[in-house]
């Protein structure tokens, strides 16, 4: 009998699943807040911000966890929505940002979110057999020490018998055509 529960061949689809979930509603939030358009990943830039000050990107993606790329990527939606400002750093390279008169007006509703979603997440996780939190902590862990490319090209390699994956292979060459049996 085969469980209908999808396994860890599906693991990345179930984890876009579970954040889409989380991720929607809490947008579902900030839209019944009368905040339609306030996406759920521009909170934790404004709280880091107004706790901080202006902090350049690079600052402000380690201080939420997350890559340099993604944001930069949430700081251009914000700035166009006119929730932070862009101005230069002290190199040509860095871009300072910090937040507008428009985010500091809607930090009460921000904050008041914040400590329901917590509490709401707390809640959430107690119905759980062990912490989400804990798990997704723990996991990152392990593929920062041992990232899934790899895992995946020593499986490739063991089960079945492929060239390494950390060098190109070359194409194979065609083979020369038999002449026709005669």
């Amino acid at each position: 009998m085969t469980s209908s529960v999808p396994g860890p061949e599906l693991l990345g689809t179930r984890l876009r699943q579970l954040l889409d979930l989380l991720d929607g509603d809490v947008a579902s939030v900030y839209a019944d807040l009368g905040l339609a358009g306030f996406r759920p990943r521009y909170t934790p830039v404004v709280r880091v911000l107004v706790a901080r000050g202006p902090a350049s990107i690079r600052d402000l993606a380690a201080a939420i966890g997350v890559t340099h790329s993604a944001a930069s990527q949430t700081v251009a939606h914000m700035v166009k929505a006119g929730l932070v400002t862009l101005t230069p750093g002290a190199d040509a390279r860095q871009r300072i940002v910090a937040v507008t008169s428009e985010a500091e007006r809607l930090l009460p509703i921000l904050d008041a979110e914040w400590a329901a979603t917590t509490a709401a997440a707390r809640a959430f996780e107690a119905e759980l057999p062990y912490p989400l939190s804990h798990l997704i902590e723990d996991a990152l862990t392990a593929l920062v020490h041992r990232p899934m490319r790899d895992r995946i090209a020593d499986e490739l390699q063991t089960a079945r018998q492929l060239p390494d994956l950390g060098r190109p292979t070359p194409p194979p060459k065609p083979e020369a055509e038999a002449p026709p049996e005669g």
